[in-house]
């Protein structure tokens, strides 16, 4: 048990060469209550300052990755002043925690992502996808809106339309053929792939891919120049630090090198 976790229940985190693989075990469907919610944040956030770990994979038990909201928490928030904004409010920081998350996040995407589900996939850094996966965003069809801003984050302006306006399944070929997810396999075959990715990342400098995650996330709004130029400083701040020097040690001197995370 990785320190800070003790309780969870909605969430199995399991620690294995510097990947940490967090399953979504609330059963029948992984929908999304309260609880999940804030379980959620803590579980990233406590990941996010655990050294240890450099590279962590999502999945879902059982045939859903999450099928979304739990809608018997919506009737009453209408009739209740102020249970709105603290309901958006724990929705929000459900997303933000995996998306500021220090560590890369590789969604693998094992079944059934809808509407929040959906969201929360694309709040990951790298989808990988099981060929009957699916991600759809049913907004429109209860009635509600919300999640564009994410969707466009992964796909392009026309298929993202096609997706919201028409709340359609898109399942894992057609994500793949839409540069949505990288990788689509077999079922069987999804968490070994994913888990592949992440041992590969959790190979590299960790302060070097944690200054690339902030920078995906900083720059993605930043005109060109002023990304670029974020970017460079980091690149600064890295070559003072101990992973630089001894990555470009080790290239120079053909061999493997041992990270320390400083």
């Amino acid at each position: 048990m990785i320190p800070g976790l003790e309780g969870i229940e909605r969430f199995r985190v399991e620690l294995a060469d510097h990947v940490a693989t967090v399953t979504i075990t609330a059963p029948p469907v992984n929908a999304q209550d309260r609880r999940f919610r804030e379980e959620i944040v803590r579980v990233f956030d406590v990941l996010h300052d655990t050294a240890e770990v450099r590279a962590i994979v999502l999945t879902g038990e059982g045939r859903a990755f999450s099928a979304g909201a739990d809608l018997r928490e919506r009737p009453n928030l209408a009739e209740e002043p102020g249970a709105y904004p603290r309901h958006n409010r724990l929705v929000r920081a459900s997303f933000d925690a995996v998306m500021e998350c220090g560590k890369p996040v590789i969604a693998a995407v094992n079944g059934a992502a809808i509407g929040a589900g959906c969201v929360l996939a694309l709040c990951c850094d790298i989808l990988v996808v099981a060929e009957e996966a699916f991600l759809s965003m049913t907004e429109v069809d209860v009635g509600l809106a919300g999640g564009v801003r994410h969707v466009l984050r992964f796909f392009g302006p026309s298929d993202a339309r096609l997706m919201i306006l028409t709340a359609r399944r898109i399942t894992g070929p057609e994500l793949l053929r839409m540069n949505a997810a990288s990788v689509c396999v077999p079922r069987e075959r999804l968490v070994e792939e994913a888990t592949a990715i992440a041992r590969e990342i959790a190979g590299k400098a960790p302060l070097a891919v944690q200054a690339a995650k902030r920078s995906f996330n900083l720059t993605e709004e930043m005109p060109l120049r002023d990304g670029y130029r974020y970017e460079q400083s980091q690149t600064v701040a890295l070559a003072r630090t101990e992973d630089t020097k001894e990555a470009q040690r080790a290239f120079a001197e053909k061999r493997k090198p041992v990270f320390q995370g400083r």
